[in-house]
């Protein structure tokens, strides 16, 4: 490796071990934006299942009646 890549690199490296990284949106809110995200959705899939009233296709056993065939 040339002299002078070498040194690049190596420099690259301190800097980036001395210096600390400014946290960013994701670093402050990530996390929380996240856990409402899951809260609310679960929470309107909720309601949705169990207020809303949706037939949800159910077994037709018993519920299902023959008819007679009409003769032509």
């Amino acid at each position: 490796m040339l002299p002078l890549a070498r040194n690049a690199r190596l420099q690259v490296r301190s800097n980036q071990q001395t210096m600390k990284r400014a946290s960013d949106f994701h670093d402050k809110y990530g996390n929380a934006i996240l856990a409402s995200g899951s809260i609310f959705c679960i929470t309107v899939w909720t309601y949705t299942a169990t207020q809303v009233g949706i037939e949800w296709n159910l077994s037709p056993v018993g519920r299902v009646t023959l008819k007679e065939w009409r003769d032509q």
